[in-house]
């Protein structure tokens, strides 16, 4: 690292010439010599000290780990829930990008689950060139493109899937940090527009930025081990979200069982809550899926309750002592002396 401070004018020293014992053809031409040395050697004098003050002025650091991670992953997830006179649908996307080196990386995950028709085919799954390198931003693709930001209001449109997405700003519902590492979720309300159907509901959004991490580039094993995340809607404008997980990697940044919800419009506290696994179903390798879930807590109005029941799973991936799926949540909440129906979205990773 170089100094702050600059180096003190240097003193230069020539010798001066003996005139008693030059002989005469050193006369006029040796002064002339001499002058052109002493200019070089004060120009010489000068550039080092220019030289010295430039690399005393060292370049800005930043804290801001989406300018200076060589090796970073950031993803936007998106859990949408709403209805229509046609009945329920469900949409998650997930866009993923990150950087390791001088390489840039983007890829969607997308799942649409209709009432009546069930799981609908989605193009633009998989993996897609982050040609502009965007990493604070949701690089477009060649299948969906946005408008706007989560927080200020964003619309996700998709002419090959004739599929948009119009979401509210998102305002904060809770976040945690860890040595670089950020997540923050929130919801709001949107609009889903697919196959000329107009379909208001709901939107679960979580963002996460991860330095010195990029999954799509590197293997982690075990990073999310038995993790369980359900992204609920409760009739009629109420979000609950809630994740269990056993990795001790992940729990530095997000807590093995947390969640919110918001009734309303008005954040409620999850006090005391309980992730209950009642049942669990078979699954294609040496583990099993949850099946039914009993959810406790205690909120402002005094205690919650959730019977849940997984359906319409989609296998995604198979690691035999593991894998991952998405599947259809359906149940009824208890709070306050009401009772509401529950429709979501379950992501499970085990």
């Amino acid at each position: 690292m170089t100094s702050n401070s600059v180096p003190a004018t240097l003193q230069l020293v020539l010798p001066t010439p003996d005139r008693r014992h030059q002989e005469p053809f050193f006369g006029a031409r040796a002064h002339a010599v001499l002058g052109s040395v002493r200019s070089a050697l004060i120009l010489i004098s000068l550039s080092f000290l220019f030289c010295a003050a430039a690399s005393a002025v060292e370049p800005v650091a930043t804290s801001d780990p989406l300018v200076s991670s060589t090796l970073i992953y950031v993803s936007d997830y998106f859990s949408f829930i709403g209805s229509d006179s046609q009945g329920r649908v469900a949409f998650a996307l997930d866009t993923n990008r990150g950087r390791d080196g001088s390489k840039y990386q983007a890829e969607h995950f997308v799942v649409l689950h209709d009432e009546r028709q069930g799981w609908v085919a989605v193009e633009g799954i998989g993996s897609y060139p982050n040609s502009k390198r965007e990493l604070a931003g949701i690089p477009d693709s060649a299948f969906f493109h946005f408008e706007g930001s989560p927080k200020s209001g964003l619309t996700i449109v998709s002419a090959k899937n004739d599929l948009t997405l119009k979401i509210s700003g998102i305002p904060l519902r809770t976040q945690s940090a860890h040595a670089g590492s950020v997540t923050w979720m929130g919801s709001a309300p949107a609009v889903l527009t697919w196959h000329g159907r107009t379909i208001a509901g709901r939107v679960i959004y979580e963002y996460l930025l991860m330095p010195n991490f990029n999954r799509l580039t590197r293997t982690y094993w075990g990073m999310w081990k038995d993790y369980q995340g359900l992204y609920l809607s409760a009739y009629p404008d109420h979000d609950i979200y809630l994740h269990s997980h056993h990795s001790d990697r992940l729990a530095q940044l997000i807590s093995k069982l947390t969640g919110f919800a918001v009734f309303g419009e008005i954040p409620e506290t999850l006090q005391d809550l309980r992730l209950d696994v009642i049942e669990t179903d078979f699954a294609p390798g040496f583990y099993r899926y949850p099946k039914l879930w009993r959810v406790t807590w205690t909120g402002s109005a005094g205690q919650g309750t959730m019977m849940l029941t997984l359906s319409y799973r989609k296998n995604i991936a198979n690691w035999l002592i593991g894998g991952f799926a998405m599947a259809i949540v359906t149940g009824d909440l208890s709070y306050n002396g009401k009772s509401f129906p529950i429709y979501g979205l379950a992501e499970l990773i085990m």
